[in-house]
């Protein structure tokens, strides 16, 4: 008989054999001692474990409680403590209250003494604004007076003048334009200051950046002041569109240099072509061609 047809029958009928026959079944117990353990030793073994499983958790628990312990004892001084810091913290809150109650007063006295002070100032200022602006209404009626005398004198002289001169004055400034400038300005600061109360100065700055020629170069205007109103002006034999667009930005200049605002910005010139008025009208520049059309 073969091998291989033994132990298939040994798997067949071993098992049916262990169950009915007790010899054998102890035979095979036996057999296999060596390498499996003893009901009473695996018993004795997982009794162990347990034992030590059972003292592992008794010492752990007596460590959890003593931690359990020293916790209390620490959340108990905390909370004394945080009692501690409320009760300083209250106490220094009704101090801070009282202080800023006191501010309080102290800034409500103060606020109501200086209402009074203003209340009382400004009726002082506004008798001081009615008598001064009666003033300068009365001042201002004698000048307008004046002014109106001045200039129905000069119309006068001006409309006995001929045609011809005024266009001979025109070829002259485009001829001598810098020595006619200077001789209108000379003659507009004379009437201005002599008959109008305006102050009339001729300034020359100095443009470091270029910010109107685009290069470093100096920037002249003509400054009219009248009860502290600051006017600009341009005195030119004949204007162009580039011309306006230099004085706009000559005008920028001295705003930006002095941190001072200009009321009315002035082109007075007897040739003025029409895209340089409409140039002037859009920057709102005045353009005037004799000087008894300008309203200071």
């Amino acid at each position: 008989m073969e091998k291989e047809q033994v132990k298939t029958i040994i798997k067949q009928e071993l098992p049916i054999i262990f169950k009915e026959d007790i010899e054998i079944r102890q035979l095979i117990v036996q057999l296999a001692e060596d390498r499996f353990a003893d009901k009473t030793v695996t018993y004795d073994r997982f009794d162990k474990l347990l034992q030590e499983l059972k003292t592992d958790r008794e010492k752990q628990d007596m460590r959890w409680e003593e931690q359990n312990r020293k916790w209390y004892e620490n959340q108990r001084d905390r909370d004394k403590k945080w009692e501690e810091q409320n009760k300083k913290w209250d106490e220094n809150k009704r101090d801070q209250d009282k202080k800023w109650e006191e501010q309080n007063k102290k800034w409500y006295e103060f606020k109501r003494d200086q209402d009074k002070k203003w209340e009382e100032n400004k009726r002082e200022q506004d008798k001081k604004w009615e008598e001064n602006k009666l003033e300068q209404d009365k001042k201002w009626e004698e000048q307008n007076r004046r002014w109106d005398e001045s200039r129905k004198d000069t119309n006068e002289k001006f409309e006995k003048l001929d045609k011809r001169y005024n266009s001979t004055i025109g070829a002259l400034g485009a001829r001598w334009g810098i020595h006619s400038e200077e001789s209108f300005r000379n003659g507009l600061k004379a009437i201005l200051e002599e008959s109008f109360d305006v102050e009339v100065i001729h300034v020359t700055e100095w443009d470091d950046e270029g910010v109107v020629f685009g290069r470093p170069d100096q920037v002249e205007l003509d400054i009219l002041i009248k009860n502290g109103l600051l006017i600009i002006c341009e005195l030119k034999s004949s204007v162009s569109k580039s011309e306006v667009y230099h004085f706009e930005r000559k005008v920028r200049f001295y705003e930006n240099m002095h941190n001072r605002k200009c009321a009315r910005m002035i082109i007075i010139s007897p040739m003025a072509d029409d895209s340089a008025k409409t140039v002037a009208k859009t920057l709102s520049i005045e353009v005037y061609s004799y000087s008894d059309d300008i309203r200071v």
